[in-house]
């Protein structure tokens, strides 16, 4: 498992997929930086001009780009077992 993974979610705070992903984080001992778009519109501007989605979660690991929570893929990004 890598911590050198720069993670970054921009999420709100009654996301579901949000949670699941940053408790998905958590539960492998990744640190992450967790953006709530709901109460930032500068950063919520920013993710909409990243990713084209005004829909969350939107997940960096690194600079790829993860829409919504997809376990497998963020396990293959940070070198997790699933």
């Amino acid at each position: 498992m890598s911590s050198s993974n720069k993670v970054t979610i921009y999420s709100t705070p009654n996301c579901t997929y949000c949670n699941m992903a940053k408790e998905f984080f958590t539960a492998n001992n990744v640190s992450f930086e967790s953006i709530d778009v709901a109460i930032d519109p500068v950063r919520r501007q920013e993710m909409i001009e990243k990713s084209g989605q005004m829909g969350v979660p939107v997940i960096f690991v690194d600079d790829q780009m993860v829409i919504g929570y997809n376990k497998q893929i963020l396990a293959n990004l940070l070198g997790i077992e699933v």
